[in-house]
């Protein structure tokens, strides 16, 4: 009896749908870190001869897109948990008003997934006796602990990882030579692309050459089409 609690500790450690919600929020952070940074230094170097513009213009990418992707991560998953919040005390209404409906409900949520009608009825009247409210905002809600959303933490994420990743094509800018500055940005992110992918996909538990595939992909029609507009402009920032 004694061992379950640390068998089922390592089994959980297994599974990774935990993660979900940070990890959502970072990956997507640092790529468009990097690729908001990188697209805007190649579109300024392809059409600049000095590199002060190119740096001014990286670090300003880098700060707004840093605030704007925490700001905007925070007010999505806000207005998220404003429904849930909503859904929640909408149900916890209707169990005091109706919960013979309710329970009902429930049992017939259980015999969908599987259960005999009477198997149905008893589960769903004993998990009422326990926790009506928990009950239903789990398995009719379908909201729960992984799911839920969490607004700061989400906020917190994405900013860091737009930062950590913004970071990476800026100190490019800096230290690597003017001349060729777009090819060397571009293939710079490329790796900074694939090192991301290959960590999220680790992290996450899923396929590394299929996560590593599809951010290099994607990226590189971003970072194109953004070099394609500098040289067409082919404005001299002096």
């Amino acid at each position: 009896m004694d061992d379950k609690p640390a068998e089922l500790d390592e089994y959980l450690d297994n599974h990774y749908i935990h993660r979900s919600n940070w990890l959502r929020a970072a990956v997507l952070g640092a790529n468009d870190g990097i690729l908001s940074t990188a697209s805007l230094a190649i579109g300024v170097a392809a059409a600049s001869d000095i590199r002060e513009p190119i740096i001014l213009a990286t670090l300003a990418g880098l700060v707004a897109g840093a605030l704007s992707m925490a700001a905007g991560e925070y007010v999505s998953v806000s207005s998220q948990t404003d429904i849930e919040t909503a859904d929640i005390e909408r149900e916890r209404i209707e169990l005091e008003e109706m919960p013979e409906l309710e329970l009902q409900m429930l049992a017939d949520i259980y015999e969908q997934r599987g259960l005999k009608k009477e198997t149905a009825l008893i589960v769903a009247k004993e998990l009422t006796e326990k926790d009506a409210l928990a009950a239903h905002v789990r398995d009719e809600l379908g909201i729960n602990e992984v799911s839920k959303a969490n607004p700061i933490q989400a906020a917190i994420a994405s900013g860091a990882a737009f930062t950590v990743g913004g970071l990476l094509p800026f100190l490019v800018t800096i230290f690597l030579p003017l001349k060729s500055m777009e090819y060397a940005i571009y293939g710079s992110a490329i790796i900074f692309l694939i090192i991301l992918g290959a960590l999220a996909a680790k992290a996450g538990g899923s396929n590394i050459t299929k996560a590593v595939l599809r951010i290099t992909f994607w990226g590189t029609i971003a970072m194109g089409i953004t070099a394609l507009v500098g040289y067409l402009f082919n404005i001299n920032i002096a």
